[in-house]
């Protein structure tokens, strides 16, 4: 890791850049493969699949059949853990429901604020090196729960035409009966347009690498929404003498080992903490089955050190870390002065794998410094907020006056004529 002692604010901004490549490197490959998905339908998704998973595929749909093969091939104990994850995701999801907003502004005019499912929901869940079943969870659940009629689940094959029983397990759990073999680039373009196996969707969810990450951000570009630019993990940890260096290193190979695009920071106050952890990663490093994809996060991390607590939160805001760990004596100072952070973790006990995974709150969040202006997936991500209004005769005599008066400021005489009209057949009874 790259040691880094007391940086400049002048010079953060290439201190805390993100080892990714932009949307122009990537954005001409994704132009290709969207434009051949939307004329081409299923048999441009095969062909990519062939080129990219090593897999030709007669069907593209994951059939019941396949579905049935992968419970018998979860064990009991995954299965016990899968089911108390769900239950605690469904929980606190389920608190974030919120009842209609009603409010008279006036007298005679009623205003409210209801909220309606997203119809049509893409989730993407990525394969590879680590089939991320625990996010179908993320997204599943709370897309039910919000009432979305129609979820299809996209994720690329094993090079035996399969898709890892897990991930088909979890789907199943959660409802879903629309699942597909198709990953990358291609996925995306066929929930964008639409293809004979795959329905256009409104809106797209799920985290992937660059290229995945790059094809959400164009699919906007032809009407559906997604999530966030969700792209390669990364985690930043805030740690004092108070914090456990072991306990610190796992917290960053845990991210690490996501890709080799990923990135891990550590921000200390103390030096020896820096230099108890940098030797616990090398430790933990050895004995990790993906050693050599961990290894070269690391190569990409640093361990900085600052001299006090408010340039540590500048720094950490300025970052704007998608998880976010405080390992601190003073965490009520963190915590209150945090205001860009995906999501946030706190003390020793707390890892950053248990927000992936079981303790309830979402893992699908924002990268690459879009915690400034983007939320973690939430019920609220599934649905719209829809505002209703009913105006009596009394109330557009109350505000009528004022909308006429508006109207023609702007030179709007239509807008005013709809009032005037309504206000003189009032008159006339």
């Amino acid at each position: 890791m790259n040691k880094i002692n007391n940086p400049l604010r002048n010079t953060w901004d290439m201190l805390l850049k993100r080892p990714t490549q932009t949307v122009s490197d990537i954005e001409d490959t994704v132009d290709i493969i969207f434009r051949e998905v939307r004329t081409g339908g299923d048999s441009v998704l095969k062909k990519y699949t062939e080129k990219f998973d090593r897999v030709s595929l007669e069907t593209l749909v994951v059939t019941k059949e396949e579905i049935e093969t992968a419970k018998t091939l979860i064990s009991d104990e995954l299965k016990n853990a899968i089911a108390l994850a769900k239950q605690n995701i469904t929980t606190f999801h389920e608190a974030q429901i919120t009842p209609k907003v009603a409010v008279t502004t006036a007298n005679g005019v009623l205003c409210w604020q209801e909220k309606r499912p997203i119809q049509k929901i893409g989730l993407y869940i990525p394969g590879g090196t680590a089939p991320l079943f625990s996010t179908i969870l993320m997204l599943a659940v709370p897309a039910v729960i919000a009432g979305s009629k129609e979820i299809v689940l996209c994720s690329p094959p094993a090079v035996d035409g399969t898709i890892h029983p897990a991930i088909l397990y979890t789907a199943d759990l959660c409802g879903l009966t629309k699942i597909i073999k198709a990953g990358g680039i291609q996925a995306i373009a066929g929930m964008t347009f639409g293809t004979e196996s795959i329905p256009k969707v409104y809106k797209i969810f799920g985290p992937g690498n660059q290229y995945v990450t790059v094809a959400k951000q164009l699919a906007t570009k032809h009407g559906v929404a997604i999530d966030m630019p969700a792209g390669p993990s990364e985690l930043l940890v805030v740690a004092d003498d108070s914090a456990n260096a072991a306990f610190v290193a796992s917290d960053l190979l845990s991210q690490a080992e996501h890709g080799v695009d990923s990135q891990v920071l550590l921000v200390s106050t103390s030096k020896e903490m820096i230099k108890a952890v940098e030797a616990e990663v090398t430790t933990q490093l050895t004995v990790l089955p993906r050693k050599e994809i961990a290894q070269q996060a690391i190569d990409n991390s640093k361990l900085i050190y600052v001299e006090d607590e408010t340039t540590a939160v500048d720094l950490i805001n300025e970052y704007a870390p998608e998880h976010y760990i405080i390992c601190v004596e003073n965490e009520a100072f963190f915590i209150s002065n945090i205001v860009n952070a995906g999501s946030v973790f706190i003390g020793n006990y707390t890892p950053e794998s248990a927000g992936d995974y079981a303790s309830g709150t979402n893992h699908t969040l924002p990268t690459n410094g879009y915690a400034k202006q983007y939320s973690g997936v939430n019920l609220d991500s599934f649905m719209k907020s829809m505002t209703f209004q009913k105006i009596s005769k009394e109330g557009i005599q109350t505000i009528g006056k004022e909308i006429e008066v508006m109207a023609e400021a702007e030179g709007l005489q239509a807008h005013k004529n709809a009032v005037s009209l309504r206000l003189k057949s009032l008159k006339e009874k």
